[in-house]
């Protein structure tokens, strides 16, 4: 379970963005029943409940938003 020292700004916002981001990826790959976008979103959503340095957070929130924009179809 994850402590609430990593609990920041910084972190809370970059961790609402990217799950953002996850749940439109994961919104497209259900409507063009695409798995790839589906999975990518789904993970993009539950990564930031498992980190708590916010560096990290945006180091692999970038990269798999990049994933999810290369793997769109």
């Amino acid at each position: 379970m994850p402590s609430l020292s990593g609990l920041s700004g910084p972190n809370l916002f970059a961790g609402l963005l990217f799950s953002s981001i996850g749940f439109v990826g994961f919104v497209y790959g259900r409507k063009m029943s695409a798995w790839r976008p589906m999975f990518l979103g789904i993970a993009l959503m539950a990564y930031p409940y498992f980190i708590e340095d916010t560096i990290t957070i945006c180091a692999i929130g970038l990269a798999g938003s990049a994933a999810l924009c290369y793997f769109r179809d």
